[in-house]
This record gives structure tokens, sequence and C-alpha cells, in this order.
């Protein structure tokens, strides 16, 4: 049994309690350690606490490690940018992609997942904030990326997800309700997504309250990063 004092305990704890405050059941979120820049020994000491979703940005940072931790049975999420050029290897390696924005990666993705693996699970990243400076769809375009997927049986779309900006006045809240309803008004006519990829380490309790239902959280489980070598 895992400790009962460790980060990964106190997250799980504080987010069962926000789940419950929303009305909700408890363990109904799923937490995804951000795993980027950690060794495959870090990531290995969080397994053995009972953490299974790991999330990269980096794709071949991501390859290097995987090999080491392939006995584990953990599930590999996506969740940084996507050059065209790198969707076999993603289609190949990870469970889930959190940040399809276009259709032309979609059917790459699609084309490319291995005939022996189940659909590779997607959540369609949204520029919830029409931010110039970062990627997703914009609000009113959603609905017409996620229809095409019907014509890509190798995804499986789960939902929504999205980065709102970091400065906002009231935790992100007005961006979380407007993903979610996002969602409700998709599923009228997709009712099988069931996912909303949203909350960070300092929003994801209002992200919860609001209808999360996968909260991404790095140095709060990790501790901070080592700053980066500029020899």
């Amino acid at each position: 049994m895992p400790d009962t004092d460790t980060p990964l305990t106190s997250i799980r704890a504080r987010i069962d309690a926000a789940s419950t405050a929303a009305g909700r059941a408890p363990q109904s979120v799923t937490l995804l350690a951000v795993s980027k820049t950690r060794g495959a020994d870090e990531i290995a000491a969080l397994a053995d606490q009972g953490q299974h979703d790991f999330g990269e940005n980096y794709l071949q940072e991501a390859l290097d490690k995987m090999p080491a931790l392939a006995d584990r049975g953990l599930v590999w999420h996506f969740i940084g940018p996507i050059q065209s050029n790198k969707t076999r290897d993603i289609a190949a390696h990870f469970d889930w992609v959190h940040t399809v924005d276009r259709a032309k990666v979609a059917r790459r993705l699609n084309e490319q997942r291995p005939d022996h693996l189940p659909p590779l699970n997607v959540c369609i990243q949204v520029n919830v904030d029409d931010e110039a400076s970062k990627s997703g769809v914009a609000l009113d375009q959603v609905a017409a990326l996620a229809a095409a997927f019907a014509d890509w049986p190798r995804l499986r779309l789960r939902g929504l997800m999205a980065i709102p900006r970091a400065d906002s006045d009231d935790g992100n809240r007005a961006a979380f309700q407007a993903l979610a309803m996002t969602l409700s008004q998709l599923r009228n006519t997709m009712p099988a997504l069931d996912t909303l990829s949203m909350g960070m380490s300092a929003d994801y309790t209002v992200a919860i309250e609001e209808g999360a239902t996968l909260v991404r959280l790095g140095t709060a489980l990790f501790g901070p990063r080592p700053p980066k070598d500029t020899r």
C-alpha cells in the first residue's frame, strides 16, 4: 500500500474532496501525472505508489523513457504540440492524445495507428480564450472537427482539452464553463463523449467544480524541476 503522507496521496485526497463538494462521486476524476523532464526512475517511483496515467510533452524524451517502464502497464498520454512528422510514433506508442487541433493531424494519426492496438483515445484541443500564442480549435469550430471523427475508425474521440490563460482573475472558471458547455452540446449528438481534460496545479480544484474529468499535474507531484543547463 502507498504511504499515507506522499504528495500523490495528498493530491488525490484533494481531488476526491473537490469532487464530493461538487456533488460528484469520489475518484471520478483521473489524475494525469505530467512527467516531462522527469526520468524513468522518478516515474517508476510514482507508479509504485499506484499512479498509472502519465503525460508527456516531448516525443523523443518519452520514447527514450518508455522501454524501461514497459512492464508496468502505464497509460501514456501525449499532451504536447503535434508536428506532422511525429504522428507515426505518437500513434504507435501512446494510449491518448490530448492535443489534436486540425484534421490533417487526426487523419495521419488514424492512418498510422497500428492495427494490433485499440483505437487511439483523442481529445480535441480548444483555444478557449482565443489566444494567438496557443494552439487549439476555436470554440465555434469544435463541432465541425468532432464530426469528422466519423471518418477515422482508428481514433476514438473522448472529449475536449484546454489550457486557459495563466492570468485569469476567476481561477479560469469562465474558460472551464465554456469548455464544459461545448462538450455538453456535442453530447447531444455524440453521447459517448466523456472527457474534459482541464485543470493544472494552480486551478485544478476550480476545474473539478466545473466538470473536469481529468486534471494534469506535474510539479505538485514530482517537486520542482531541475534548472536547465545553460552552459
